[in-house]
């Protein structure tokens, strides 16, 4: 009988071969900021150049800060561990503080994913900023 902890060893085994780092195998296997968001401000959708489909959902003040986010993802590990990190840069900031986010700021909390799947982080990113500019649209900011 397998158990969850003998998954868990052999899918971060596993990552770790394919080349993935420590923190983007721990957000992969946590994914503690997947599934929606009731009432969210905004939801918006992005399909991956690889077929991946990023939704996310964010959760807006007053003030404009981003009090919550969710993503929904039909894709890799690559694209499930951007997403998370995503949220964990972006969560508790202002929209625009958020639109300065980039690729880069999100592979240096992963440290490293394979590089067949740096699209994954451009997904994850472009989501994020898609769903706050129509957010702002939506507000007319």
């Amino acid at each position: 009988m397998v158990t969850e902890i003998t998954r868990s060893h052999a899918e971060r085994k596993m990552l770790s071969e394919a080349g993935y780092a420590d923190p983007a195998i721990n957000y992969y296997l946590e994914k503690k900021y997947m599934g929606h968001i009731e009432n969210a401000d905004i939801i918006s959708q992005k399909v991956g150049s690889c077929g991946d489909i990023m939704k996310i959902y964010l959760k807006i003040d007053d003030n404009h800060l981003i009090n919550d986010v969710r993503y929904e993802i039909t894709g890799c590990a690559g694209a499930i561990s951007a997403a998370m990190a995503v949220v964990d840069l972006i969560k508790g900031k202002t929209i625009e503080e958020s639109l300065k986010l980039n690729d880069g700021d999100i592979f240096k909390v992963l440290e490293n994913i394979p590089e067949k799947k740096h699209h994954c982080i451009q997904l994850a990113v472009k989501t994020m900023h898609k769903g706050i500019k129509e957010y702002k649209t939506k507000k007319i900011l």
